[in-house]
């Protein structure tokens, strides 16, 4: 039995999951595919023959699609979730869950009086083999007590991060779901800072305390310009744990010794889209998800907003949550 896949948004992130699910995911096929923009979608789905449909309502009443991926712009993601779930399907939602907290939450409800999990968040790096393996280290206890992470989020550039509040719930997102998940832990109080003090605020630095007790350091530069870096430290009471770099190859050339830095984020998480997308697949066909949960993207985004908060006022900001389904237990 296969999954049939109706994917809303052809964009970047929309068309490389066609693709994947297509290439590597046996489990899965994409039977339908809507886009504002029929061009784009005829480009995404053609290759894969995939039915083109009029609209994103129409894909999720289709009787031909059993599950859906949403990687359609940001603002849409809620509405879209919400239709899915009150037509009982299946739905992995690219990050971020809502634009705003309230909104979220608003899911988070609406899946709670459903009583079953529908829906998965893309926070793909909970899949990632180097992420993976850093939080075992944690989990296992091998570098003791955590003391402090640093991460670092690099882009090239960026064409949907544009404005201070969006770096954070666009792009730092990331780092503020991960984090929680790698401590098996809460964030209490966020303050973020930019070396920028007029126009768009990148690079952004975030200080995030958690509840556990460790300290945190998020640094977010989406104009980098050199490429895509996303790299992780931990700090324990016994020793450390990092990222290895994700370049299998090194070279010597005109007078220079290094590693390529790519500047495709899909390229450098290719395998955990891959696991991402096999692991929903295959639960969808028997009507479960363990992946992140409505919760998980509530959460992120109430952070996020903390942070927005502390950019405005340069205090630390607490982050404060709403009550938890027993659903999310």
């Amino acid at each position: 039995m296969s999954l049939r896949v109706g994917v809303i948004g052809a964009g970047a992130m929309g068309a490389d999951h066609i693709r994947t699910i297509s290439s590597s995911v046996p489990a899965a096929r994409v039977s339908a595919v809507y886009d504002f923009n029929r061009d784009t979608a005829y480009a995404a789905a053609s290759p894969v023959g995939a039915d083109v449909v009029g609209s994103a309502e129409e894909l999720v009443d289709s009787s031909s699609v059993d599950a859906v991926i949403i990687a359609s712009p940001d603002r849409t993601h809620a509405d879209l979730v919400r239709y899915c779930l009150a037509a009982g399907k299946q739905v992995l939602c690219e990050k971020p869950l809502a634009v705003t907290a309230d909104e979220a939450y608003g899911v988070v409800e609406a899946e709670a009086a459903g009583g079953r999990r529908l829906l998965q968040v893309g926070f793909m790096r909970r899949y990632d083999p180097g992420f993976v393996a850093l939080r075992r280290t944690v989990t296992d206890g091998i570098v003791g007590d955590v003391r402090l992470v640093h991460a670092i989020h690099r882009n090239a550039s960026s064409s949907t991060s544009t404005d201070d509040a969006g770096l954070i719930t666009g792009s730092m997102i990331h780092e503020l779901d991960t984090v929680a998940w790698l401590l098996d832990d809460e964030i209490a109080s966020i303050r973020v800072e930019s070396p920028i003090v007029e126009g768009f605020r990148d690079p952004q630095l975030a200080t995030i305390w958690m509840r556990g007790g460790a300290m945190v350091t998020a640094e977010v530069f989406v104009n980098a310009g050199y490429g895509y870096d996303v790299r992780c430290e931990v700090v324990g009471s016994q020793g450390t744990a990092s990222l290895a770099p994700s370049s299998p190859v090194s070279t010597r050339v005109a007078g220079v010794d290094g590693v390529p830095v790519r500047d495709d984020f899909v390229a450098h998480f290719a395998d955990a889209y891959r696991i991402e997308l096999s692991t929903w697949a295959a639960e969808a066909l028997t009507g479960t998800t363990s992946g992140p949960s409505a919760w998980d993207g509530y959460v992120a985004n109430a952070v996020a907003e903390a942070g927005v908060a502390s950019l405005a006022s340069g205090a630390r900001e607490p982050v404060i949550l709403k009550d938890r389904p027993t659903l999310y237990a």
